[in-house]
């Protein structure tokens, strides 16, 4: 070790909001977060997993020229690394073997590399479709310090971080790409402790920020010390080029900001993967149907706290069975958020419809079919609009409706991203409240009022779903946790509404593949991670 061996390196953690295949853009980006680090001071530089991509690049990673273009990018911020050691997430093809890697960058060369050693198949992850395991740690030294690597799943389990410490590792760097849902940040802390217990190594978490199509990274990057204690906690959901210093296992210097609550943390989650997923599409704007209902004014709510007024519009398109408390409600959120509003009124197109039907329905008595034309109407108009303006319609659908078919096919269903798609009826209500805490955007009337489609004189949700609180918690267990109806009879629920909620739930599948991709905040959401066949004959033992 030389002179400086106990003087603190000083370490910047680059939060960052990356796009993927962007590699000019990302590259710039993690060029920019170089040059404010070592204005700083830093002597090294922590990226996210796959930074240079962004994450997940899916099956960009089964194109060769796309690692050629990394390649590229690569020397260009390797030749950027003046005076600073930059650790890189990126892929990497090596002798015709795809790698989740990490380099090592300093003065134009690559020092070092890790390959990622456990790929995650899990979840949303799909990682062994792409990539090769790597088997051997890495260990490289900056002031002083020698330094090991792990990229995300690692830390999960004990033997990388092990295999780090065994070469000789003072510190564990853990390069990130972790999505966001509820209560993660707790269980991340959980388990690097454990490592930290096991290793004695302090350990410095960089995580990636920002949406990516269903999914939103929180960042929430931190560093434990070798008695697992927090020396930095970077704030979630926010892009920072942040500095710490590390010595003789201990952090210091480094900024910690306080966690938020649960409604705040899922709130800002789908705020950002709304802003996000509009910009990096390059929407210039958003348009909601709006029915007096809670789900469209949260979704308003978000929108416009995502976007600004001045770039989301609001329809409200009522019906003969639309309520006046409906329409009055409409008028006043809008109102207070500021956002442009239109009524255009269905009658008349209901009425051709009934006219151009009559003689294929005569002698049938009305039934769902006429209630659906009316929200096949709707997204019609919607989608009319959105083509004629290039904004994208956000639907309004949650997570319960989801699940049960409550939903309309090429109606309330049609649209271009579902911002509560991932979110239960029951959470909808306790979100809306949280943000009229902040600021009272949402009418308490919507908050209050009985759940309706209003698709026929005095409906109400519960007339064909269970009890929200019921119907959530059953589908909870079912689809998140996988357990048995068996097991969900026994803990209490009703056999029947078991019975009920489950078969709506398998009748849907063929619905839930048409929906519009949607924001995850849970652990397990209707996209990525729940792959179940359309067709299928499987039946729950009872």
């Amino acid at each position: 070790m030389n002179a400086h061996a106990h003087a603190p390196v000083s370490i910047a953690v680059a939060q960052l909001n990356l796009t993927v295949g962007d590699l000019v853009g990302n590259a710039d980006r993690i060029i920019a977060a170089l040059d404010e680090a070592r204005a700083a001071g830093a002597q090294l530089m922590l990226t996210p997993e796959l930074a240079l991509s962004g994450y997940p690049p899916e099956d960009l990673l089964l194109r060769a020229d796309f690692y050629r273009a990394c390649a590229r990018e690569v020397g260009r911020i390797a030749a950027a690394a003046q005076g600073v050691t930059v650790v890189l997430g990126h892929p990497v093809e090596d002798r015709g073997e795809r790698y989740n890697a990490a380099s090592v960058l300093r003065d134009g060369a690559v020092l070092a590399r890790y390959h990622k050693s456990l790929l995650p198949n899990y979840e949303v992850f799909d990682e062994e479709r792409y990539f090769e395991a790597g088997g051997t740690a890495c260990v490289f030294e900056c002031a002083g310090v020698r330094f090991g690597i792990n990229i995300c799943a690692d830390v999960w389990e004990r033997g990388p971080a092990e295999a780090a410490r065994a070469a000789g590792a003072q510190v564990l760097l853990a390069l990130n790409a972790s999505p966001y849902h509820m209560n993660k940040q707790a269980q991340r802390l959980e388990v690097l402790r454990t490592r930290v217990a096991e290793t004695g190594l302090a350990v410095l978490y960089c995580n990636m920020v920002g949406g990516q199509d269903e999914l939103v990274f929180d960042g929430a990057s931190f560093a434990l010390d070798a008695r697992g204690a927090l020396g930095l906690q970077l704030g979630s959901f926010v892009e920072r080029v942040a500095i710490v210093a590390y010595a003789a296992g201990a952090w210091s210097g480094g900024e910690q900001v306080a966690a938020r609550t649960l409604e705040a943390e899922v709130y800002e989650a789908l705020r950002v993967g709304v802003r996000d997923y509009l910009a990096k599409n390059r929407f210039p704007g958003a348009i909601i149907g709006m029915s007096g209902g809670i789900d469209s004014a949260l979704t308003l709510a978000i929108a416009v706290d995502a976007l600004g007024a001045d770039k989301v519009r609001a329809v409200m398109m009522p019906s003969p069975y639309t309520a006046q408390m409906s329409l009055d409600d409409s008028r006043d959120m809008v109102a207070r958020l500021g956002v442009r509003y239109d009524e255009i009124a269905i009658e008349p197109a209901m009425q051709v419809f009934a006219g151009l039907l009559a003689e294929q329905f005569a002698g049938l008595p009305a039934d769902t079919t006429e209630e659906n034309l009316q929200a096949r109407i709707r997204g019609m108009l919607l989608m009319a609009l959105s083509n004629k303006t290039g904004a994208i319609v956000l639907t309004t659908g949650n997570k319960s409706e989801m699940a049960t078919g409550y939903a309309t096919l090429y109606g309330d269903m049609a649209g271009g991203f579902a911002v509560l798609k991932d979110l239960y009826k029951t959470f909808v209500f306790r979100l809306s409240n949280w943000r009229n805490t902040v600021s009272p955007v949402i009418p308490q009337n919507i908050i209050d009022r009985p759940p309706s489609a209003e698709l026929k004189p005095d409906q109400k949700d519960q007339d064909s779903l269970p009890p929200y609180d019921l119907l959530d918690a059953i589908i909870q267990a079912y689809m998140e946790r996988d357990e048995s109806p068996r097991d969900i009879v026994a803990a209490g629920f009703p056999e029947g509404e078991v019975r009920r909620v489950v078969g709506m739930l398998k009748r849907n599948e063929y619905k839930r593949r048409q929906a519009p991709v949607g924001i995850r905040v849970t652990q397990r959401g209707f996209g990525r991670d729940w792959r179940y066949p359309i067709t299928s004959r499987y039946q729950d033992e009872f």
